[in-house]
């Protein structure tokens, strides 16, 4: 195809523009897909990656310190404080996805990703100042809301910038690194939580700290991350959008690619300011129907699943094994190992036997350990040491499944509204399982039967294996594939 020809805009390396129409020929995916992974690449990981061991620490932080803020002087939170705090937290990321995801795909990936951490880092420190369950709930609330927020600008902004073929893995072992988080908070929550070291009332304000502490970092490191070149190109920045590319192709192959050789195919796009937002609910709800259905089935039992369990592990180990509050962070960092290690050894599957299959074999997997792990807690054979190392072969499974379900929601829509849907999907989710999730085995573990709690561990189970058979039956086969090609974008032009 050659170059469509403009007086206004013409370029010979792959971008053209009609002034008049606002049509807009570009070779820009093909060239962000064609680069070999290199040090830009890890550089985007590790800047906007972060946001997942920021989450790590504060769900980790959540569910270890639930024992002190149970046992501290100033507050005495119960088990249903706890449970709705945490609720909470979810509740503010729901709004927040929304809320932010719907300006993401408005105003652009680069805003959001700033304004998201900065509401995060702040209510983060405001956590530490908590003087009731009222105060304490609206702070993480307010937390959960930037963490909704950064979950749709880092996830469009990654999915647009990694090259195709490894798009499976890095989605995977960047949803992963929240497991690095989980062991700094359980690190923390060690030396916090001692009381012969740290007060009671003093070690959890200073691990929310700690949160805030690192989230100002990273503030920094963002600086240098570039806008999405997709995302210029529709919303009618294509000079900007070529010379990102091109400072992108200095920094990883030290030159511009021939954009003339075949493997650059190039599309047509009508640029446009915004996506209206009946536009959007068509999109997702009529024309791609089957595609959310899907989402909706992974994002409700993934979040379920990990929300309900992980936000009362503590409690499990607290009023059922008898474990001290302060050594609950020594069984988590087990538990955090087998949630990392599963995308990072399993994550290039996803790019290799496909989305379907992996799909399917790590939801019915988690599926099937849960209910039996859960048996085996009912019927009391389970010491504290055997029930972490359940939990860790069963998450060792059930991190790849829920990282997937952020990787499909992210890849198979239109790149006008990818951000919106992760929030929706997200939302609607975490809204159904993960809000719900914490607060019901807050109340099953406080009636103090097994059999109560198996019976959460069963539902939890039930939703993996029916997401399990959803995907094989109706997902998408997006690996290796570019996104424009997994969905054209709503802007295309024949």
């Amino acid at each position: 195809m050659e170059l469509q020809q403009s007086p206004a805009l013409n370029y010979a390396s792959g971008v053209a523009a009609d002034a008049t129409d606002r049509i807009v020929e570009t070779s820009i995916p093909a060239r962000l897909d064609a680069l070999p992974w290199s040090g830009f690449h890890t550089r985007v990981v590790l800047a906007l990656g972060i946001t997942w061991i920021l989450d790590g620490l504060e769900v980790t932080l959540a569910g270890a310190l639930s024992g002190a803020l149970k046992q501290s002087p100033s507050l005495h939170f119960s088990n249903l404080d706890l449970g709705i705090a945490n609720s909470a937290y979810l509740a503010g990321a729901v709004l927040g996805a929304l809320g932010f995801g719907w300006l993401t795909d408005r105003i652009g990936r680069k805003k959001l990703f700033f304004i998201t951490l900065a509401l995060y880092l702040s209510a983060t420190a405001a956590t530490a100042l908590s003087w009731d369950i009222a105060s304490y709930a609206m702070f993480r609330f307010l937390t959960g809301a930037g963490i909704g927020g950064e979950y749709t600008a880092i996830n469009s902004t990654i999915q647009e910038l990694v090259p195709a073929r490894y798009r499976g893995w890095t989605d995977l072992v960047i949803n992963g690194s929240f497991w690095i988080g989980a062991a700094m908070g359980a690190v923390a929550s060690i030396v916090l939580l001692d009381p012969a070291v740290i007060s009671p009332d003093l070690g959890w304000r200073l691990a929310y700290f700690i949160g805030a502490a690192i989230g100002l970092v990273v503030l920094f490191m963002r600086m240098w991350i570039p806008e999405s070149p997709r995302w210029l190109m529709i919303h009618g920045r294509p000079d900007q959008a070529h010379a990102i590319v091109d400072e992108i192709e200095r920094s990883v192959i030290g030159h511009g690619q021939d954009t003339s050789e075949a493997r650059f195919t190039k599309i047509r796009l009508k640029m446009r300011d915004h996506t209206p937002i009946r536009e959007v609910v068509h999109t997702l709800f009529s024309a791609y129907r089957q595609r959310a259905l899907v989402g909706l089935a992974l994002m409700s039992a993934q979040a379920f699943f990990y929300n309900a369990i992980f936000f009362t592990f503590a409690l499990v180990l607290t009023d059922f094994y008898g474990i001290k509050a302060d050594h609950v962070g020594w069984y988590l960092l087990p538990f955090a190992a087998g949630n990392f290690l599963g995308p990072l050894l399993l994550g290039r599957l996803f790019d290799t036997l496909g989305r379907r299959a992996m799909i399917m074999f790590t939801y019915g997997m988690s599926g099937l350990l849960l209910a039996l792990s859960g048996y085996l807690f009912s019927i009391g054979v389970l010491t504290a040491q055997g029930q972490t190392i359940a939990w860790m072969v069963i998450f060792f499974f059930a991190s790849p499944a829920a990282s997937a379900a952020y990787l499909t929601v992210s890849e198979t829509f239109p790149l006008e509204v990818r951000a919106l849907a992760i929030a929706v999907f997200y939302a609607v989710g975490t809204g159904v399982g993960g809000v719900i999730g914490p607060a019901l085995f807050g109340v099953l573990i406080d009636t103090g039967s097994r059999t109560s709690v198996f019976a959460g561990y069963l539902l939890g189970a039930f939703l993996m294996i029916a997401a399990a058979i959803v995907a094989w039956r109706y997902a998408v086969s997006a690996e290796r594939k570019s996104l424009e090609q997994i969905a054209r974008p709503l802007a295309f032009m024949e």
